[in-house]
């Protein structure tokens, strides 16, 4: 029987930065199983990365209302003590972005950045063990030369080296949830395939439930078993990856599938950066 870990229900966000609020998140629901690979796509604006930034707990308090419930461990990360939610981010749900160098630090070694939710949550952990760890994660996201990309900084890297780093920062402290806002945007298409079919060998060894969250729906049909549509804050279609792909109900959908040009998994299979 498969078990239900995260639960969104009647997710609304609104921004109060103008004279009349604006909503971009309307009446989002998303439940996720343990080791489930879900997609949500839609063109930019739709709702997809305010969605998973909820999720995550990262939605700045000031300036929005938020309402609805994300319900996970027991807990409603919407309305939960800082505390809580702070326990939770980076160790039971971690998330990766569309471009890391605005997420890594540049005058940190990478090593420093990987080990950082093992600071946090792990504090006792001893120093070389932190290491160790870190070494074997970034050897584990494909990484060569792993003791030596420890001690570079993020600029010392290519794109898909930096993308991998994030992945393995995200996965060092094991979470259940890895939540993925279009992590392969800003990579060339053959780059592209080897960080989804890294995340695949995330789900495949650890069962780590991933969110994918891309305007590209071809990544999505070979990575997701289900995909999430959104358009203007709202879902407007979802189900099976291949059945929505298959016979898409909607125009939007049908929009998107003729629009983005298809990925080849296989490329990826032996290319090293």
């Amino acid at each position: 029987m498969s078990e239900k870990i995260l639960a969104v229900s009647d997710l609304q966000i609104e921004f109060h930065d103008h004279q009349l609020p604006e909503t971009v998140v309307s009446d989002f629901d998303l439940e996720l199983e343990k080791g489930e690979i879900v997609g949500i796509v839609g063109e930019s604006g739709s709702g997809k990365s305010m969605s998973a930034l909820a999720i995550a707990g990262l939605l700045s308090r000031h300036n929005m209302t938020k309402s609805g419930k994300i319900m996970y461990g027991g807990q409603d990360l919407l309305t939960c003590d800082r505390k809580i939610l702070r326990n939770f981010q980076g160790n039971r749900i971690a998330m990766i972005f569309q471009e890391p160098m605005t997420s890594l630090n540049p005058v940190k070694r990478i090593g420093w950045q990987v080990e950082e939710s093992l600071r946090i949550h792990v504090p006792q952990m001893p120093g070389q063990e932190r290491r160790q760890k870190a070494v074997s994660m970034l050897e584990a996201v494909g990484l060569h030369e792993p003791e030596k990309v420890y001690e570079m900084y993020p600029h010392e890297l290519s794109g898909g080296m930096r993308q991998r780093v994030m992945i393995a920062a995200a996965m060092i402290a094991d979470p259940e949830i890895l939540i993925a806002d279009e992590p392969t945007t800003a990579l060339d298409v053959t780059v592209q395939a080897q960080i989804v079919e890294l995340l695949q060998k995330i789900n495949r060894e650890k069962k780590t439930a991933i969110i994918f969250i891309s305007h590209d729906l071809s990544l999505v049909r070979q990575l997701c078993s289900r995909v999430i549509v959104m358009q203007s804050g709202r879902i407007v279609e979802s189900g099976e990856a291949e059945e929505v792909f298959i016979h898409p109900k909607q125009a939007y959908t049908r929009k998107l599938i003729a629009a983005i040009p298809r990925v080849d998994l296989s490329k990826g299979k032996n290319g090293i950066f």
